[in-house]
């Protein structure tokens, strides 16, 4: 789709946009997104409406989830299996941990269901098809942003009331660079299983089996310092491992991780963006007709 007015022969109509099929590999269109960011906000704000319409509690059950999570965690790995945190107090290692690995889970689960969420859109009018993931990204943004007021809560109870030392270093000035980290690498992959997912549906009961897996190979539980040697290829093979630990070492001063293992991670994400972008754009332009 071009930008650019033209005309043909003696026609004095004036066209705005033309809208062709892609057959590029890298026609992505990126800048027709951002002439529809109107869009993003309209969907985000339908996401929102329709997901606590009719409910008791609301937003509220951005906090409770979290909350429950971490206490249960901090009983079953913290009291009875006696897994260290690096001394970080076990409410804020449970927290932080189960906050972003939801709002990484949260955005491949939406990503990897866009096109069988949305087909009857879709099929009906044209508009980029890239807004819709990215506003369901920006969904779960406003989510977290939630659950980090209540982190913020703990985080200053834990200092001023229970004296505890918290070393918080200049690295934590990071955070949204974190979150735009977790949110393209879970978005990203879910994308390439929306893609996948149109033709073979039966990946979303892989999916969702992989997820509830994964967790248990991402430090969410348990910091990287008590992962055996034997299993350190994990912290390269899994890139939630990255931004996950590298939170916890700017905001609590605790834990360790090599330059390389970040270095990594950077790069999965790079990749399978890409990949992601590619295979939606190509994608999109024949679902309907798959589903």
């Amino acid at each position: 789709m071009s930008n650019a007015a033209i005309s043909k022969g003696n026609d004095s109509t004036q066209w705005t946009k033309v809208i062709t099929a892609k057959k590029k590999l890298m026609d992505l269109h990126l800048r027709d997104v951002w002439d529809y960011r109107y869009l993003i906000k309209m969907f985000i704000k339908r996401d929102f409406i329709v997901t606590y319409k009719q409910t008791i509690l609301g937003p509220i059950w951005y906090l409770v989830q979290p909350l429950i999570t971490a206490i249960m965690y901090m009983f079953v790995f913290g009291k009875m299996a006696k897994v260290g945190t690096d001394g970080v107090p076990f409410i804020l290692f449970y927290f932080a941990g189960t906050m972003l690995w939801t709002y990484f889970t949260s955005c491949l689960d939406s990503c990897s269901k866009v096109f069988t969420q949305n087909q009857s859109v879709f099929g009906k009018v044209y508009f980029p098809r890239l807004t819709s993931p990215i506003a369901t990204c920006g969904f779960h943004v406003i989510k977290l942003a939630v659950q980090c007021i209540l982190l913020t809560a703990i985080f200053l109870y834990t200092i001023f009331i229970q004296k505890q030392a918290i070393n918080i270093n200049l690295w934590a000035l990071t955070f949204p660079l974190i979150i735009l980290w977790i949110g393209i690498l879970g978005g990203s992959l879910g994308l390439i299983i929306s893609s996948l997912t149109t033709k073979y549906r039966d990946l979303n009961i892989l999916l969702a089996f992989g997820i509830q897996l994964g967790m248990y190979a991402t430090p969410v539980v348990y910091p990287l310092s008590e992962l055996p040697a034997k299993f350190s290829w994990l912290a390269y093979a899994n890139p939630m491992c990255a931004p996950i630990e590298f939170f916890r070492i700017t905001f609590y001063g605790a834990g360790h991780l090599e330059p390389s293992v970040i270095l990594t991670s950077l790069g999965i994400t790079v990749a399978v963006a890409f990949g992601g972008l590619v295979l939606f754009t190509r994608n999109e332009r024949n679902f309907v007709d798959v589903i």
